[in-house]
């Protein structure tokens, strides 16, 4: 049986990645997306993961999430790594389809009831969602499968300053609150991510076997590449 899955995502080309082997892989029913902001701002994030569905032909709810941090102020977006829109240089049109009229903490809250025990929730920007999924029902987190965050850093320093991860940095008060308060959780951190470089030829081979999406992503990846190099990734 396939693993229920739901992203609360900021896209954002790795986002995009993501996403995109979600609805690739036949091991993942991918139910849903929540936006939230980071990479871009959150109706940014929105318009992104209706664009990415629309490209590759996939009908499943978007629901857009919550729009600043639990108490900071808001951060400026990631464009110096994503672009001014997300994806790089690609130029994002208006989707045709809407996000869901319940926000994103209310979306998730249903979807863990709907399906409790079964739903597995990947949140792969600030966690700002998932604390307002928790305090909106206590039961939330018992209600899920488990939860697989992309954040935090255990021992290899930080990649928005040297010591904090961009996901929990960017709404740090989220995370402490996720991390204090829920229930089987996975943390994928930095030492984690920052082992898989995906190299140009990688882009150029996976345009080469999936048109589609392998094509989108090839033409984001210039970007984000591009960054990267400039810090020293890829030399």
């Amino acid at each position: 049986m396939a693993l229920k899955l739901i992203i609360d995502t900021d896209p954002g080309i790795d986002d995009a990645m993501a996403i995109f082997y979600a609805i690739a892989s036949p091991e993942i029913d991918l139910l849903g997306l929540t936006t939230v902001f980071g990479n871009v701002t959150t109706p940014k994030a929105t318009r992104n993961a209706l664009y990415l569905l629309e490209q590759v032909g996939i009908e499943i709810p978007v629901a857009e999430g919550l729009h600043r941090p639990r108490v900071l102020p808001p951060f400026p977006p990631t464009s110096a790594v994503h672009g001014v829109e997300g994806f790089g240089t690609l130029d994002v049109p208006a989707p045709q389809r809407h996000a869901l009229a319940e926000t994103a903490p209310e979306y998730l809250v249903r979807m863990a009831r709907a399906h409790r025990g079964e739903l597995l929730l990947c949140p792969i920007g600030p966690l700002t969602n998932i604390a307002a999924a928790m305090e909106l029902d206590s039961s939330f987190c018992s209600n899920l499968k488990g939860m697989v965050v992309m954040g935090g850093s255990l021992r290899v320093g930080g990649n928005i300053t040297p010591a904090a991860e961009a996901n929990f940095y960017h709404d740090p008060h989220a995370a402490d609150y996720v991390l204090r308060h829920g229930c089987n959780i996975t943390l994928v951190g930095l030492d984690v991510t920052n082992r898989v470089i995906c190299q140009r030829s990688f882009f150029v081979r996976l345009a080469s076997e999936s048109p589609k999406m392998g094509g989108l992503l090839r033409v984001m990846a210039e970007f984000y590449i591009d960054f990267y190099e400039t810090v020293g990734k890829f030399v």
